[in-house]
C-alpha cells in the first residue's frame, strides 16, 4: 500500500513541476512578445543633417533611423571622403527621447559647437558638428515622427485564400 502512495506522490510532484515549467515558459513567451511589440511601436523623430564641405557646397540628408554612423567608410550612413575623417568617425543615436552624438575614437576628434566631444552628448536642432574638416548642421524634426513599417500584429492576422 505504501508503494502505491509513494508512486502517486511522485506522479503528483512531477505533474506539478511540469505545470510550473509550462507556466514559466508561457509567461516568458508573453513577456518577450510584449517587449517586441513595444520596440516595434517605438517612435523615432526624424533628423536632417546638412553636410557642409570646405568649398562651400552643401548636401541635406534626412534620416528615419535611430542610429546614424558618420565616417569615411562607404558603409557609413553619412560617408565623407575627406582625409581628415576616420573610417568610423562619429555616431548619432536616438535614445531616452533625445538625439546624442558620440565620437568613435577618431584620429582628428569630433567637436559639437566648437567643444570637443569626449563622452556621448545631447544634440539639439541647430547644433554644428565638426568632423575633421567637414561641418554638419543638425535639424531635428520634432513634428515628423517615423512610424515602423512592419508590426507584429500584422503577422497574426489569418491569410485570406
Amino acid at each position: 500500500m505504501s508503494g502505491a502512495v509513494v508512486l502517486a506522490l511522485r506522479l503528483l510532484t512531477a505533474a506539478a513541476l511540469y505545470g510550473f515549467l509550462a507556466w514559466v515558459f508561457i509567461f516568458l513567451y508573453r513577456e518577450t512578445r510584449r517587449q517586441a511589440v513595444t520596440l516595434t511601436n517605438r517612435r523615432v523623430p526624424g533628423i536632417g543633417v546638412m553636410i557642409k564641405f570646405p568649398g562651400g557646397a552643401g548636401t541635406l540628408r534626412h534620416f528615419n533611423q535611430a542610429e546614424i554612423t558618420i565616417g569615411r567608410d562607404p558603409g557609413c550612413d553619412i560617408p565623407l571622403s575627406a582625409d581628415t575623417i576616420s573610417a568610423r568617425h562619429a555616431h548619432l543615436m536616438y535614445h531616452h527621447n533625445q538625439w546624442w552624438i558620440e565620437d568613435l575614437a577618431s584620429t582628428n576628434g569630433t567637436r559639437l559647437n566648437n567643444t570637443p566631444v569626449s563622452i556621448p552628448t545631447v544634440i539639439t536642432s541647430g547644433d554644428e558638428i565638426h568632423c575633421g574638416g567637414v561641418s554638419l548642421s543638425v535639424s531635428l524634426s520634432e513634428n515628423v515622427v517615423i512610424e515602423p513599417t512592419q508590426r507584429l500584429e500584422k503577422n497574426r492576422q489569418p491569410h485570406s485564400q
